[in-house]
């Protein structure tokens, strides 16, 4: 045994993986990872083909996917990928099919500082929906939301 941690990456179905990247790495204040070297690379060697692109922040980057990293966590210069805590966001063609169908995984955002209020007006302005206020008295409370493409989440305040 190494006595490192395993670094780990959630891979989440999207239509439209940067915008949902954008909300996320605000949602979290994570960091969206930037492969635009690793890219360039692979476009140069033509083991890419340039319609497996998009320019998204001004860099060339991977159409069909986009990532966030947290932003104390290693990564690789080159390709931008973290070396820990990362959540990677892939097109599908098909959208989420029932809003209420439950998600079987969701992330729970945790803010010790801010009120709860004020946390989930912080998501919504950022694209994210409030579904149901949840009050388990003692447990806690928290507002189950939904991110810009439909998938829940829970936002827990101070």
């Amino acid at each position: 045994m190494t006595g490192m941690a395993l670094y780990w990456k959630l891979i989440i179905d999207a239509a439209e993986p940067h915008a949902l990247a954008d909300f996320w790495a605000a949602a979290l204040e994570y960091v969206v990872e930037d492969p635009g070297q690793l890219v360039a690379e692979l476009l140069r060697n033509g083991d890419l083909p340039d319609s497996a692109t998009v320019i998204h922040v001004g860099t060339r980057r991977f159409a069909e996917l986009a990532a966030v990293r947290h932003p104390d966590d290693p990564f690789d210069p080159f390709s931008g990928a973290g070396r820990g805590r990362r959540i990677l966001f892939q097109a599908v063609p098909e959208r989420k099919t029932a809003k209420t169908t439950k998600n079987r995984l969701h992330i729970d955002v945790h803010d010790s500082e801010r009120p709860l209020e004020d946390l989930a007006r912080k998501l919504e302005l950022l694209g994210a929906t409030r579904v149901e206020l949840v009050d388990q008295g003692p447990a806690g409370t928290w507002w189950v939301m939904r991110d810009p493409e439909g998938n829940e989440f829970c936002a827990v305040g101070a």
